[in-house]
């Protein structure tokens, strides 16, 4: 994986353009207009889904897996785009968007839970046209646009939320998924999972990387059933990310309104990797937690409590990448020094990939890392490989825009190949510091603590030689002086 895909001009205009539509409309708080952006692109993504299906059993000479009856045809997005606006709208709120909410005949699946309070909120047919003609125009086939396409929407949500969580980029949640590599036989999850970006990423990781992923039926069916688990506290974002996960082609998502913090949570040794970028900045009353949480870290800080969560709920041989705030690894409360105790001790912390600030602009500011470590048990961290990244192929302002520097493919070849890492440097980008340095200090994991600068010696001529030389600019700035008053005709 090279740089970061960044959705063109082109397509970029056609999004604004339809936002256009919904905020001139009066749809104007920027979650609503994802949500119902969110509802058509599933609606026209399912009929592309079944166009797919028939030709693949046409091609194979099989039935065809239907996602529309033959009494729903009409319910297709190519069927009623080319409806006039009234009918068109009166198809599209009485029958195809009953039909999406009610998809998942079995009232448990997350889908079907959280599309129970979706509204269609288009008020009006000339509005519902306009849209489903300019919806019509974006290419949604390839899997990459799409993913850009929704990112660039969830991008437009700039507000960071109450809990301090924010848009993870597509970018680096690619480059986490690369480091952690996951297999068809694990369970995901992501505590905190949003719009379910690193889940869907997961599954789309999976997909390149092993062919025969649908052919053998109990992978497919770990895959579409209980690979992929998701909580999160913000109903619309349940949604977004249900809809994200199907139309990436998982058909039951374990996506849930939970807080993982709390009792309610009781996942224990249930999962195989974590993969996340929980709240920071977050503080809650110790009522709320839950209680073996508090015993490994005695805190309110959400960023610690994930840690001690993810500890939890991970099987032993589990694996973790998450983003954490550099906070958390110099931090020097007892809560701090426990966890980062907890995990050196008596787990195998693998690697502190520390980012630049301006990784979360325009959202946030926050310096932070990426901390990926194994469940033991048992210890086993010998020594923890540090990186220095600092640029992600984008320009570290507000405006993100991409540049030529990028250390992220340096970054994914480096994790993979650790035993040519060694002998490094300290000066160098990246280098290991031994479990026993680690001790020494505290627990402390920031990088400026192992990192060696070189600094170039400078050798400067003597200031006699400096006063010379600036004696001869003068000189010869007078004489031009005299030159130029010369050529103008001027009395010396």
């Amino acid at each position: 994986m090279g740089g970061t895909t960044m959705i063109t001009g082109e397509l970029r205009s056609k999004v604004d353009k339809i936002w256009e539509i919904f905020w001139t409309g009066g749809i104007t708080n920027p979650l609503s207009v994802i949500e119902q952006f969110t509802y058509l692109l599933f609606i026209k993504g399912l009929d592309e889904k079944q166009t797919d299906l028939e030709k693949n059993a046409e091609l194979l000479g099989i039935e065809v897996d239907k996602i529309f009856s033959d009494e729903q045809e009409n319910l297709r997005w190519h069927k009623f785009k080319q409806l006039s606006a009234s009918d068109m709208y009166d198809m599209v709120s009485k029958k195809v968007f009953p039909f999406i909410k009610t998809m998942h005949g079995d009232k448990d699946s997350a889908f079907t839970r959280y599309m129970d309070d979706a509204i269609f909120m288009i008020p009006t047919p000339q509005m519902l046209e306009k849209i489903v003609t300019n919806v019509d125009l974006l290419p949604l086939s390839d899997g990459d646009t799409k993913g850009d396409l929704y990112e660039y929407l969830l991008s437009k949500v700039a507000t960071a939320g109450t809990n301090g969580q924010f848009r993870t980029p597509r970018h680096i949640i690619k480059m986490m998924v690369e480091l952690m590599q996951p297999t068809p036989t694990d369970i995901i999850v992501d505590p905190a999972a949003g719009s379910a970006g690193f889940l869907v990423e997961a599954g789309e990781y999976l997909k390149r990387n092993n062919e025969d992923l649908f052919a053998i039926k109990e992978l497919k069916d770990h895959y579409n059933n209980d690979m992929f688990f998701g909580n999160d506290m913000d109903r619309t974002m349940l949604r977004i990310g249900a809809m994200n996960m199907m139309l990436h082609g998982v058909e039951k998502p374990n996506i849930e309104y939970r807080d993982s913090l709390s009792e309610k949570n009781i996942d224990d040794e249930k999962y195989t990797l974590v993969l996340a970028n929980p709240p920071f900045k977050g503080s809650l009353d110790h009522e709320s937690v839950a209680a073996d949480l508090l015993k490994i870290t005695k805190t309110k800080k959400t960023e610690l409590l994930f840690l001690a969560l993810f500890l939890r709920t991970l099987k032993k041989g589990g694996r973790c990448a998450s983003i954490v705030p550099d906070g958390v690894l110099f931090g020097s409360s007892n809560a701090h020094k426990s966890i980062r105790k907890e995990i050196v001790e008596n787990h195998h912390l693998h690697g502190i990939i520390s980012m630049p600030s301006g990784v979360f602009k325009p959202y946030a500011g926050v310096s932070t890392a990426i901390m990926i470590f194994t469940k033991t048990g048992a210890g086993g961290t010998d020594n923890v490989w540090f990186y220095d990244m600092h640029a992600d192929g984008l320009s570290l302002d507000d405006k993100r825009q991409p540049v030529e520097s990028n250390d992220i493919p340096d970054i994914i070849s480096r994790y993979h190949n650790l035993e040519n890492e060694k002998n490094r440097k300290r000066t160098e980008k990246s280098f290991y510091v031994t479990k026993k340095e680690i001790k020494d200090n505290g627990y402390d994991l920031s990088i400026n603590k192992y990192k060696e600068v070189e600094y170039d010696r400078v050798e400067y001529e003597k200031p006699s030689v400096i006063m010379n030389r600036i004696d001869e600019i003068d000189s010869e700035i007078d004489n031009l002086k005299a030159e130029l008053k010369t050529l103008l005709n001027l009395d010396l």
